[in-house]
C-alpha cells in the first residue's frame, strides 16, 4: 500500500468498536485483559487507545502480506497496540544491582535502603517504574539472594538497638532476641510488599503491574528467612484474607537444595506446597530439567528464572547465557487450527505452516527494526537505570538496537490439539499417532526458529503461547468461516499451545508425561498445569507427588490449579458450593471465585472474557 493510500486508510477507522467500549456493550472486548478493569475510566481510556493504536499499526507499520495474514486469522502479533511506541515485552530485573547505590525514578533519587522494610518497599517501586517502560510483565530472578543482604542489615540494626537498651544480655541471648525481631520485621516487609503489588497502579492508573518473583534456593540464614516469610504472608492472604493475585511466585526446585528430606531448604518446599494448596501460588520451576540444567554452573545467576506468564530467556548469541537483565522483545502466534482446516493433507500442512512461520519471523524483524531505532532517552528507567543488559554503555541519544540483541524474538502457537483432530480425527492425548504428528509439528517449528537465529544472528525462540484472549478470538473467526466442527471449532476457545484439551479425561501423570515432552522444544517459554478437585490442603502428599512427577518427566515450569472461593460477607476462604458454609450467603455477586487463567494469571472469574470462562467450566479435575 502506498504512503498516500495508507494515510487515506486512517480515515476508515471503525468507530463502532469505540462505541462498544464507551457504552460497555462488549464484555469480551473490554475485558480482553483480565488484569485490567476495562469498564473503569482509566481502563476505558486504555482500551480506546489500544484499539486506535492497533488500527494505526496495521495501516501504517505492517507489510501488506502480514496485515492480510492477520485479517485472514492465520497469525496474531501480540500487544500490537504497543508497536507504535517501540516498547519491548518484559525483563528479569537485577534487583540487587538496582538497590545497591540507589536509583532514580525520574522524579527523584532513591538512596540505597538500610533495612529489609525499605528494600521491599523500593522493590515494589522498581516494579511499577519499569512496567511503565514495557508492555509486558516484570520479574525478579533472584528475589531471595538479592534481598538477603538487607535482612542482614536489619539484624545488625536490631542487635545495636538491643545493646543500646541494655547490657545485661549474653551474646547468645542478644543474637536470639535480635533474630526474633528481624523475623518480625521481615514478615511485615513481605506483607507490605504483597499489599503493594496488589494495590499500586501503572500505565495511567488502569492496571496493577504484572509482576513475578523467583526464589527458593538461597540456603543462607537471611535468604531462608525471606523465603519463609514470603510464603507465610502469601498463605495468610490480604487484609480480609483475600488471595493475592500478585506477585506471581515461582519456587525454584533443585536437587541437593530443596528436593528431598534432609536438604537445607526442604522445609521451605513443604511450606511452599502448603501455600500453593491454599493460594494457588507458588508455581514451580525445575533447574535440573534437561534444557535448564546445562546453563547451571552453581551460581544464583545461572539458575533458571521464568516470567509468571511462562516466558523463558536463557540462550544468548550476544553475551552471558542467563536471564539476568534480559527479556522478550515481542512475539506473535500462529493459528495451527486454521492451517489444518485449509490443508489438503499432511504434506500440505507443513508447507502452509512454513509460509506462516516465515511471515511471523518477518513481522518480528520489522518490529525489531522499529524498536532498535528508539533512543535510550525514550525509556529513561529501563535504560537510564541500567535495568537492561549493557544499557550502561548507552548515551541518552543513542539508539538501543545493539543492547536489544540480548532479548528474544518469539514465535508462538495455539490449538495443537484441535489441529490434530482436524488432521487425524484425534488429538495427542487420545492417540499415539496423533501425538507423534503433534510432536513433529512443534519440533518442526523449533527447527525453523533455530534457523532464523542462525540466519539473522538474533535470539529467536519458540514459545507456547499464553493465550488469555487469543484462544477465543481465533476460534470466533474460524467459526464464521468453517462453522462448528466437532472437536475442532465447536467450543468457544482453542486449547492453549501444546496442552492436552482441558475437557479430556486423563490421569494427571499421563498429562504430565505427554506435555512434558514439549517443554524442551519451546525454549521461549512453556507451562504445564494440573487441575485438582476439592480442598487440596488436606492432601499435601499428593501435591508433592505431582511436583516430583513434573520433575521426573522434564517439565520446566508447572502449576497446580484448584478452586479458591471467598465469601464477600463474612470473609470465609475455602470451597463454596451454593452458599457460604459459615454465614450461608448465597448471593453469587458476593462470592469471589478465584481461578487461574491458562495456568498463570489468577483472578476472579467475573473479570474473565467468555472464552476463558467457558474453558474453566469444562476443565476436567484430576482427583
Amino acid at each position: 500500500m502506498s504512503t498516500r493510500n495508507k494515510q487515506e486508510a486512517i480515515c476508515d477507522f471503525p468507530l463502532h468498536s469505540l462505541n462498544e467500549i464507551v457504552f460497555s456493550r462488549n464484555h469480551d472486548l473490554i475485558q480482553e485483559n483480565a488484569n485490567m478493569d476495562g469498564s473503569s475510566p482509566m481502563g476505558q481510556m486504555s482500551k480506546i487507545s489500544s484499539e486506535v493504536s492497533k488500527f494505526y499499526a496495521k495501516q501504517m507499520m505492517l507489510s501488506e502480506e502480514i496485515t492480510k495474514a492477520i485479517d485472514d486469522n492465520f497469525i496474531y502479533p501480540h500487544d500490537l497496540d504497543f508497536m507504535v511506541t517501540g516498547t519491548t515485552t518484559c525483563c528479569q530485573i537485577p534487583l540487587g544491582e538496582v538497590l545497591k547505590g540507589g536509583f532514580n525514578t525520574g522524579h527523584g533519587f532513591m538512596r540505597e535502603p538500610n533495612d529489609i522494610s525499605s528494600a521491599m518497599a523500593l522493590a515494589a517501586i522498581i516494579f511499577q517504574s519499569n512496567q511503565n517502560m514495557q508492555h509486558g510483565g516484570q520479574s525478579y530472578p533472584m528475589f531471595d539472594y538479592d534481598l538477603a543482604p538487607y535482612i542482614d542489615k536489619t539484624f545488625q540494626k536490631n542487635i545495636n538497638l538491643l545493646k543500646s537498651y541494655s547490657t545485661c544480655y549474653t551474646e547468645e541471648e542478644l543474637e536470639a532476641l535480635a533474630w526474633k525481631e528481624t523475623n518480625r520485621d521481615v514478615y511485615q516487609a513481605c506483607e507490605a510488599f504483597i499489599h503493594n503489588c496488589n494495590s499500586m497502579h501503572s500505565r495511567g492508573g488502569g492496571q496493577v503491574p504484572f509482576v513475578s518473583i523467583n526464589y527458593g534456593t538461597d540456603t543462607s540464614r537471611a535468604g531462608r528467612l525471606l523465603i519463609k516469610n514470603m510464603l507465610l504472608t502469601t498463605k495468610a492472604g490480604l487484609g480480609k484474607g483475600e488471595t493475592p493475585i500478585f506477585p506471581i511466585q515461582i519456587f525454584k526446585m533443585k536437587k541437593g537444595i530443596n528436593f528431598e528430606p534432609g536438604e537445607p531448604n526442604y522445609d521451605l518446599y513443604q511450606l511452599a506446597l502448603e501455600t500453593t494448596a491454599k493460594r494457588l501460588f507458588p508455581n514451580f520451576s525445575f533447574i535440573d530439567s534437561t534444557f535448564n540444567c546445562p546453563y547451571y554452573d552453581g551460581t544464583p545467576e545461572s539458575e533458571i528464572a521464568y516470567m509468571g506468564c511462562r516466558t523463558r530467556v536463557m540462550a544468548n548469541r550476544h553475551g552471558d547465557e542467563n536471564s539476568i537483565r534480559r527479556g522478550n522483545l515481542s512475539f506473535a502466534s500462529i493459528n495451527l487450527v486454521k492451517i489444518a482446516l485449509t490443508a489438503k493433507d499432511e504434506c500440505d500442512y507443513f508447507n502452509i505452516l512454513d509460509h506462516y512461520i516465515n511471515l511471523v519471523i518477518k513481522q518480528l524483524l520489522e518490529r525489531f527494526d522499529f524498536q532498535a531505532k528508539k533512543q535510550a532517552k525514550h525509556f529513561p528507567f529501563l535504560y537510564g537505570q541500567h535495568i537492561w543488559k549493557d544499557s550502561e554503555n548507552l548515551k541518552t541519544d543513542d539508539e538501543v538496537g545493539e543492547v536489544l540483541k540480548h532479548g528474544t524474538l518469539s514465535v508462538g502457537f495455539i490449538g495443537l490439539a484441535e489441529a490434530l483432530v482436524a488432521l487425524t480425527g484425534k488429538h495427542h492425548g487420545e492417540s499415539k499417532e496423533s501425538y507423534q504428528l503433534g510432536y513433529r509439528i512443534v519440533q518442526h517449528m523449533r527447527a525453523k526458529v533455530d534457523e532464523a537465529s542462525e540466519k539473522y544472528n538474533l535470539n529467536f525462540s519458540l514459545i507456547a503461547t499464553p493465550a488469555e484472549g487469543l484462544s477465543g478470538k481465533f476460534t470466533r473467526n474460524d467459526q464464521k468461516e468453517f462453522g462448528k466442527i466437532p472437536g475442532v471449532t465447536d467450543r468457544s476457545y482453542y486449547t492453549n499451545s501444546f496442552h492436552v484439551p482441558v475437557y479430556y479425561k486423563i490421569k494427571a501423570i499421563d498429562k504430565i508425561k505427554i506435555e512434558g515432552s514439549f517443554h524442551k522444544l519451546c525454549n521461549g517459554g512453556h507451562i504445564t498445569y494440573i487441575e485438582c478437585d476439592g480442598d487440596v490442603s488436606k492432601n499435601i502428599y499428593a501435591l508433592d507427588r505431582l511436583v516430583k512427577a513434573m520433575a521426573q518427566y522434564d517439565i520446566g515450569y508447572g502449576a497446580i490449579n484448584h478452586p479458591v472461593d471467598q465469601c464477600g460477607v463474612c470473609g470465609y476462604s475455602g470451597i463454596i458450593d451454593n452458599e457460604c458454609p459459615i454465614c450461608h450467603n448465597s448471593d453469587e455477586n458476593k462470592i469471589g471465585r478465584i481461578r487461574r487463567i491458562t495456568g498463570y494469571l489468577v483472578g476472579d472469574m467475573k473479570r474473565w472474557n467468555s472464552a476463558k470462562r467457558a474453558e474453566e467450566s469444562e476443565r476436567v479435575k484430576h482427583q
